[in-house]
Protein backbone atom coordinates (compact mmCIF):
# COMPACT_ATOMS: atom_id res chain seq x y z
CA UNK A 1 0.00 0.00 0.00
CA UNK A 2 2.72 2.37 0.97
CA UNK A 3 4.74 1.36 -2.08
CA UNK A 4 1.60 2.25 -4.29
CA UNK A 5 1.23 5.45 -2.35
CA UNK A 6 5.06 6.37 -3.31
CA UNK A 7 4.45 5.23 -7.03
CA UNK A 8 1.09 8.00 -7.07
CA UNK A 9 4.02 10.42 -5.91
CA UNK A 10 6.61 9.99 -8.63
CA UNK A 11 3.86 9.60 -11.09
CA UNK A 12 2.76 13.05 -9.82
CA UNK A 13 6.39 14.72 -9.77
CA UNK A 14 6.75 13.51 -12.94
CA UNK A 15 3.61 15.42 -14.07
CA UNK A 16 4.29 18.33 -12.41
CA UNK A 17 7.52 18.60 -15.41
CA UNK A 18 5.69 17.32 -18.57
CA UNK A 19 5.92 20.56 -19.90
CA UNK A 20 9.19 20.07 -20.50
CA UNK A 21 12.14 17.22 -21.05
CA UNK A 22 12.55 17.15 -17.73
CA UNK A 23 9.72 15.27 -16.65
CA UNK A 24 10.27 12.69 -20.01
CA UNK A 25 13.92 11.84 -18.66
CA UNK A 26 12.53 11.00 -14.81
CA UNK A 27 10.15 8.52 -16.18
CA UNK A 28 12.61 6.90 -18.55
CA UNK A 29 15.34 6.47 -15.71
CA UNK A 30 12.58 5.19 -13.93
CA UNK A 31 11.57 2.94 -16.30
CA UNK A 32 15.60 1.11 -16.87
CA UNK A 33 15.83 1.32 -12.71
CA UNK A 34 12.74 -0.86 -12.26
CA UNK A 35 13.87 -3.05 -15.57
CA UNK A 36 17.20 -3.90 -14.15
CA UNK A 37 15.95 -4.42 -10.51
CA UNK A 38 12.15 -5.47 -10.60
CA UNK A 39 11.95 -5.71 -6.44
CA UNK A 40 13.28 -1.98 -6.11
CA UNK A 41 11.11 -0.12 -3.42
CA UNK A 42 9.36 3.30 -4.28
CA UNK A 43 10.01 6.04 -1.90
CA UNK A 44 9.35 9.50 -1.76
CA UNK A 45 11.39 11.27 0.85
CA UNK A 46 12.66 14.70 2.03
CA UNK A 47 9.83 16.55 1.67
CA UNK A 48 10.15 20.30 2.98
CA UNK A 49 8.85 23.56 2.05
CA UNK A 50 11.41 24.43 -0.82
CA UNK A 51 10.13 20.85 -1.87
CA UNK A 52 6.73 19.87 -0.56
CA UNK A 53 6.49 16.82 -3.83
CA UNK A 54 9.86 15.42 -1.96
CA UNK A 55 12.42 13.64 -3.67
CA UNK A 56 12.01 10.33 -5.53
CA UNK A 57 14.18 7.60 -4.12
CA UNK A 58 14.52 4.03 -5.44
CA UNK A 59 15.95 1.61 -2.22
CA UNK A 60 16.78 -1.78 -2.06
CA UNK A 61 17.89 -3.00 1.30
CA UNK A 62 19.43 0.73 1.31
CA UNK A 63 19.49 3.87 -0.81
CA UNK A 64 20.33 3.09 -4.91
CA UNK A 65 19.63 6.29 -6.12
CA UNK A 66 18.14 9.40 -6.12
CA UNK A 67 16.75 11.15 -8.41
CA UNK A 68 16.56 15.31 -8.58
CA UNK A 69 15.28 17.64 -10.74
CA UNK A 70 17.31 20.53 -11.71
CA UNK A 71 17.41 23.45 -13.67
CA UNK A 72 19.56 21.84 -16.55
CA UNK A 73 19.30 18.62 -15.89
CA UNK A 74 17.96 15.39 -14.09
CA UNK A 75 20.88 14.10 -11.70
CA UNK A 76 20.68 10.20 -10.21
CA UNK A 77 22.61 10.17 -7.23
CA UNK A 78 23.95 6.74 -6.08
CA UNK A 79 24.86 7.37 -1.80
CA UNK A 80 27.52 4.07 -2.12
CA UNK A 81 28.91 5.83 -5.70
CA UNK A 82 32.35 6.09 -4.49
CA UNK A 83 32.52 2.31 -3.94
CA UNK A 84 31.42 1.33 -7.31
CA UNK A 85 33.30 0.67 -10.46
CA UNK A 86 31.43 2.50 -13.01
CA UNK A 87 33.09 0.85 -15.94
CA UNK A 88 31.12 2.99 -18.61
CA UNK A 89 32.39 6.46 -17.06
CA UNK A 90 28.76 7.43 -16.56
CA UNK A 91 29.36 9.28 -13.50
CA UNK A 92 30.02 12.59 -14.41
CA UNK A 93 29.70 14.94 -10.89
CA UNK A 94 30.15 15.15 -7.37
CA UNK A 95 33.00 12.65 -8.30
CA UNK A 96 34.70 14.57 -5.47
CA UNK A 97 32.80 13.20 -2.73
CA UNK A 98 34.07 10.66 -0.21
CA UNK A 99 31.18 8.85 -0.53
CA UNK A 100 28.41 9.42 -2.92
CA UNK A 101 28.37 10.04 -7.33
CA UNK A 102 26.21 11.06 -9.60
CA UNK A 103 24.38 11.50 -12.86
CA UNK A 104 23.81 14.37 -14.79
CA UNK A 105 21.08 13.53 -17.37
CA UNK A 106 20.76 16.66 -20.13
CA UNK A 107 18.26 17.97 -22.35
CA UNK A 108 18.57 15.30 -25.76
CA UNK A 109 21.69 13.17 -24.23
CA UNK A 110 20.80 9.42 -24.87
CA UNK A 111 21.01 7.36 -22.05
CA UNK A 112 22.97 4.26 -22.01
CA UNK A 113 20.66 2.13 -20.74
CA UNK A 114 22.63 -1.27 -20.17
CA UNK A 115 25.40 0.73 -18.38
CA UNK A 116 22.66 2.25 -16.37
CA UNK A 117 21.77 -1.08 -15.24
CA UNK A 118 24.85 -2.29 -14.66
CA UNK A 119 25.42 0.83 -12.28
CA UNK A 120 21.69 -0.11 -10.60
CA UNK A 121 22.54 -4.27 -10.61
CA UNK A 122 26.07 -3.06 -8.66
CA UNK A 123 24.39 -0.58 -5.63
CA UNK A 124 21.61 -3.43 -5.16
CA UNK A 125 24.96 -5.71 -4.63
CA UNK A 126 27.01 -3.19 -2.42
CA UNK A 127 23.58 -2.95 -0.42
CA UNK A 128 22.86 -6.77 0.09
CA UNK A 129 26.36 -8.32 0.29
CA UNK A 130 27.50 -9.07 3.57
CA UNK A 131 30.76 -9.54 2.84
CA UNK A 132 30.95 -5.61 1.72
Amino acid sequence: MEDESAARQIDAIIRMHNDDWRGATLSHLRTVIKQADPAVIEEVKWKKPSRPEGVPVWSHEGNICIADLLKNAVRLTFPKGAQMTDPHKLFNTRLDSKAVRAIDFREGEIINEAALQALILEAVELNTSKAR
